[in-house]
């Protein structure tokens, strides 16, 4: 059996060329390992990354384990692959990949609903960057296609499912703050 430390030297080269994030479970198989010593392995090395303050941590995304970059790295990251248009979404695409996301599944007329207007060229956008996607059909009359997040928007996001998206109720005003709101609105409007 190998040492620890060619281990996790391995384990780091296998996460390295991983195209999407690798379950511990096939990990465990590529090394012959329980799984539940491979995890401890993956949480080791996530451990020395952070603690030797790497350009790149270990992150569980999306039901595995990933290499990214690290957060800090970003203004020189942005810098070096140069602001790219296609890179950013419009106000318009996140409001709708937000809905999306916290009401899943969703039709196209449902959306239109929630934000007064169609939204079938940002779906569109949102889908061909890949963090939409279809998830089936509605039961209803005329069997509108349902949309909802993808493994890509997961991995994008750095959540490994949509349970740790954030709760909505954190957003939202208390009522005491929505009773100052509205008092100042005046009989007007």
């Amino acid at each position: 059996m190998e040492s620890r430390a060619a281990v996790l030297r391995h384990l780091e080269a296998v996460l390295f060329i991983a195209d999407e994030p690798v379950p511990t479970a096939d990990l465990a198989v590529l090394f012959e390992m329980p799984a539940h010593r491979v995890e401890e392995l993956l949480q080791a090395l996530q451990s020395d990354l952070e603690q030797a303050g790497r350009g790149i941590v270990l992150r569980a995304v999306a039901g595995g384990w990933r290499l990214a970059t690290s957060p800090d790295s970003a203004p020189y990251l942005e810098r070096f692959v140069g602001e790219q248009r296609h890179g950013r979404l419009s106000q318009a695409a996140l409001e709708t990949l937000a809905i999306v996301a916290y009401r899943q599944p969703i039709s196209r007329g449902q959306l239109a609903e929630i934000r007064g207007v169609s939204s079938d060229g940002v779906l569109r956008t949102l889908i061909s960057r890949g963090v939409v996607e279809e998830v089936g059909r509605d039961a209803g009359p005329g069997q509108a296609i349902l949309y909802g997040t993808s493994q890509v928007f997961l991995e994008r996001m750095g959540l490994d499912s949509l349970a740790d998206l954030p709760s909505l109720a954190d957003f939202m005003p208390d009522s005491k703050a929505v009773e100052r709101m509205e008092s100042g609105l005046g009989p007007g409007l």
